[in-house]
Parts: C-alpha cells; structure tokens; sequence
C-alpha cells in the first residue's frame, strides 16, 4: 500500500482530515516525484497523544525487550535497503554510489551501534550514599533535516528506542519518502503501537506545535540555526529538553609539516561530498600564505574532476543540491563571494555546461578568501570552497575559532602529536586529523551556534535518559 499521504500513529496508517497536501521534487528533474499530506495541529496532537499513552507501558520493558526489538529493526531495515536507496536518490539526488555506500547505511549503523551500547549500558549504581537511577526522560518530539535523512532519523530514533522513550518524528518535508519507509520498517519489525510515530509537516504548523506542546518532555532537532532558535523559544514555555545539531562552518586547518598534494586534494573532495550539504563539511581550507598559490592549483584540478550529474548517471561525483531554495542561496553566495573579491578559482554561480534542468551547482572553488567575507562566514551548504591564507599557526587557530559555529574541525599534519595539539586549541565538538572519517561510537554535536547535547553511541542514550537520586533506606 502507498502511505505516503498518511501518517504512522499508534501503530496504524492513518488519514490526516485537515492536512494539505504537498509535491515532493525530485530535484534532478525539477518534477514531482511524489505528494505527501502536511499535518495540520490536531494530527500532531494525535500523535503525540498516542506516544503520552505508550509510555508508561514501554519505559517499563525490560533492557532484553529493547534489544530483540531492536535486533529486528536492523533485520527489516537491511531488507529494505533498495527500497531507501531509490527514495534518497530521488527525494534529495543523492547520486546511487552515496546513496548505497553511505547514505542508507548510515541508518543502519546507528540501530548496530545502539544495539552494542544498550547491551552493556548501566543504568542504575551507588554514588555516595544514594542509588542513581537512568530512566527515560519521556515523550519526544523528533525534527530532523533533508540532507542525511537516514542518518538523521536514526540516530535519534535508536537511542530513543533503546532509552525506553516514546516519540513523534517529524522529517523534512523536502526529503520524507525515505522516513515513510522507514516507518514502515518500524511496524513491520513490530514496535508497540504509540512508542514510534511518523507525520510529515513544515515547521511553521507541524515543527512549531510539537516543540512548543505541553505532553513533549524533549525535542530533539537537527538543522539550520535559525530553525533551532525558534525551536528553542517554543519549546521554553514548558521548560523541556532541548538537544539540538545545528549549523557549521568548519575550518581544515593544512599545517606546514602536511602532504600538501594530499591534503589539498582530500579536503576538496571531502567538501564536495553529498554535494557540500553536510553540517560538518570542511568549507574553509586555511593554508599557509606560502603554499597559497600551489593550493589553488591543486584544488583546481581536483575540483575539476567532480563531475555533476544525473544520480543514476554514470561517471557523477555529485548530484543536485536539494531543493530550490537552497540552489538560489547558494548561487547568490556565490556571486557575493565574487562581488567582494575573492579569487575565483573555478565554477561560479552559472549552472553547469550542459545542464538545462535541475538544481545543479559547478563545483566552485575561491581562493585569497578573507574571514570577514560571507562566503567565509555563512554556511553556504553547496558545492563552495573558500581557501583562506595564514601567516601562523596562531593566526590559523585565531581564524579558525572565528566563527559563531563550533561543530568540526579538520586538521592535516604530517606529526599526529603536532595535530593534536592544535586540536586542543580549537572550539568544536569534533575534529577529524589527517581525513579519518567520523567514528558513530564517539559523541557528536557542536559548540556555540552549532547546537547543545550529543548524539552517536553512548553519548546518544544519554540524551535521552533523566537522572534520579534515591537517598535512604
């Protein structure tokens, strides 16, 4: 049966009788792919009444109900890999490479890794004289982003299940074909009904009214920073927990001691990976003002080898930008960045050669980029390189904590001793040395306006558990 005008509530595929109905682009082709139902506030209400109703019933099961729970959960979702690889690729253009090896999997990975944690996880002990007890912390309200839907869902939905929470996600109403099938994994694998349920809405009607509802004890949001400041003050009135990825503009700091060849060519394609739509992607490369002009030659030829294209093309490194918003933001930074002088290295704000159709973006590279132009201060979320030159290893830190973001740092050194101590100067949550790829076990979120709390792994589940002091006999 197509569920994509329902929504997933206590267990059942239900109607909306007041939602309005809205097309999902396929951002290749500019066309509908699809048309779901946007909640109206009394759908958000059912929803979170059935997840209010589930929880005392759930939070009470048993660490080895969770796990066959969850162990079932990875079963389905592992039957039904095909199926999320075609919704990413064509809700949001993912090209089928990263649809296959990184997109759809990182949602699995998640459910694998909470499964490891909740296996030896204490959730009670003696601390002085009282006994400390980890419940969950209750019903949650779930907001997640367009442009790693899987990921994004999972990791919020595993800890939760895990913790014994019950939950109302909201997906992105730009990407939701890939949450309504996973939705779908959540009946079949046979999650109590009200524990997990799915409707789609803006943020407007739907984000607003669960954030800022009464029977929500978290909300749980991953997106842009101005979203989750609105999140954050609509939530305030009943004083819940708010946990909350938001936006970045993280610095690859290149040390003198680095492969230059290698390091350039690694944080371009890093950059451009899902498009440059990743929170955490390395967007300003900072290099030593002598190196500058042999950077930018490398970072040329390595950008002019992106190529992109057709998600299902062959020989495409990356696809569309996901919806028409963001392609015209992008674009207009793009010309900012030109307007106040950066050296235009490659690319630029027209669409690429050949292309008449789709939110396609030239994978663009600036050069002799200063930290007080938009493109160095905004978070573009595209295909866009700033290359920005430092005269020392201080004034390269002074640069790259210039920002009111705090989510990632990169670092390439040819001394991992050297690296980690220019890591402990920095104010991020996370830092990746010498391209080592992000680890789901270790804590994830960011400093300043990059968000509060910590998600992957332990430092997941912890999220959504309350701590309880028993003192006496």
């Amino acid at each position: 049966m197509d569920h994509n005008k329902q929504f997933y509530i206590n267990g059942e595929w239900v109607d909306s009788h007041q939602g309005v109905s809205h097309d999902v682009i396929n951002p290749a082709t500019e066309t509908a792919c699809g048309q779901i139902t946007l909640a109206s506030v009394e759908d958000v209400d059912k929803a979170v009444a059935a997840a209010k109703n589930a929880f005392p019933a759930y939070s009470k099961t048993s660490r080895e109900e969770r796990l066959t729970l969850i162990d079932k959960i990875i079963e389905v979702y592992s039957s039904r890999m095909d199926d999320l690889i075609a919704a990413v690729m064509m809700e949001m253009g993912a090209p089928r490479m990263l649809a296959a090896k990184a997109q759809v999997p990182a949602g699995l990975g998640h459910f694998i890794q909470i499964k490891k944690v909740l296996e030896g996880f204490d959730f009670g002990g003696e601390l002085g004289g009282a006994r400390i007890i980890r419940e969950p912390v209750g019903v949650c309200g779930l907001i997640t982003p367009w442009n790693w839907p899987l990921n994004q869902v999972a990791c919020k939905v595993a800890p939760a299940l895990a913790a014994g929470c019950t939950m109302v996600l909201k997906p992105s109403e730009v990407s939701p074909l890939s949450a309504i099938i996973f939705a779908e994994i959540m009946d079949e694998a046979g999650v109590p009904g009200g524990v997990f349920n799915m409707l789609n809405g803006d943020g407007a009607t739907a984000g607003a009214h669960l954030s800022s509802h009464p029977d929500i004890d978290m909300m749980s949001f991953t997106g842009s920073t101005r979203a989750g400041v609105l999140i954050a003050k609509a939530a305030a009135d009943t004083v819940k927990r708010v946990s909350q990825e938001l936006g970045g503009k993280s610095a690859n700091i290149i040390l003198d001691d680095a492969d230059l060849e290698r390091a350039v060519r690694q944080g371009v394609m890093t950059c451009f990976t899902n498009t440059g739509q990743s929170c955490n992607a390395p967007t300003r490369m900072l290099v030593p003002a002598s190196k500058h002009a042999e950077a930018l030659e490398i970072a040329k030829a390595t950008a002019e080898k992106v190529v992109a294209g057709a998600p299902d093309a062959e020989g495409t490194t990356i696809g569309p930008v996901s919806n028409k918003v963001q392609f015209d933001k992008i674009r207009g930074l793009i010309q900012a960045g030109i307007d106040e002088g950066a050296e235009l290295v490659c690319g630029g704000p027209d669409m690429p050669e050949g292309v008449d159709k789709g939110y396609y973006i030239q994978p663009t590279v600036f050069g002799n980029v200063t930290n007080e132009m938009r493109i160095a201060r905004e978070e573009i979320f595209g295909p866009v390189l700033s290359i920005l030159p430092y005269e020392t290893e201080e004034e390269a830190v002074e640069i790259a904590n210039d920002t009111i973001y705090g989510l990632a740092a990169y670092i390439q050194s040819g001394d991992s001793a050297h690296a980690y101590e220019i890591a402990a100067q920095l104010r991020v949550g996370n830092v990746s040395v010498n391209g080592a790829s992000s680890d789901i076990a270790a804590p994830f979120g960011g400093y300043k306006q990059s968000g509060n709390g910590r998600e992957w792994g332990v430092y997941g589940l912890e999220e959504f558990l309350e701590s309880k002091a028993v003192v006496g006999s």
